[in-house]
């Protein structure tokens, strides 16, 4: 499917170049002068490589068509993560090069979407949003400013994200499965 540049978004997989590619940033640019365009940062699924490319506004790209399933996590051994449709209770398992960081934060039953083209899998998309427990923070320091005082913090699944001054170890929290960054606290 034919979509314009503009229309490009984070997550999408794109048909170009003979190549399956990811899509991991996009920033429309307006300059001053010339025609808007979109700089796309973009890792190929098959060749595990990355891109960087300008499309301009009036320019069309074609859009993967991927079949998407609803699977749940089962667990995870060195090699691969495995899944079970909940319809068909049909099994399947991903490499760890396809889940990639998502897998620190699968949880056992999580529901994910997992995008296949041609029936091979491709990528697997997790909720928007997450509930993780802080493990460890750093303790907040008296006088430091409000604007941008984050500090770092792992969650129980070993992932490092930064949080305000106000959360404490123990503390629920909401990530963005999408940027990794803290949403709010529970």
């Amino acid at each position: 499917m034919k979509i314009n540049a503009t229309e490009i978004r984070v997550g999408m997989i794109l048909e170009y170049k003979d190549d399956l590619w990811e899509v991991l940033k996009t920033n429309h640019v307006k300059p001053g002068k010339g025609g808007a365009f979109a700089q796309v940062e973009m890792k190929s699924l098959i060749k595990n490589t990355k891109l960087n490319e300008r499309f301009r506004s009036s320019e069309t790209v074609e859009k993967a068509s991927l079949e998407e399933e609803k699977y749940n996590f089962l667990y995870s051994d060195d090699n691969n993560y495995y899944f079970i449709n909940p319809k068909s209770f049909e099994q399947i398992n991903l490499s760890r090069n396809i889940v990639g960081d998502k897998g620190k934060m699968l949880t056992e039953n999580l529901e994910v979407i997992i995008s296949f083209h041609n029936e091979n899998p491709l990528s697997i998309m997790l909720p928007n949003q997450l509930t993780f427990v802080i493990e460890k923070t750093d303790a907040t320091l008296k006088g430091q400013t409000v604007s941008s005082s984050y500090k770092p913090a792992i969650l129980t699944n070993g992932l490092n994200i930064q949080v305000p001054p106000f959360i404490e170890s123990g503390d629920s929290v909401i990530v963005d499965t999408r940027t990794m960054e803290y949403v709010k606290k529970i």
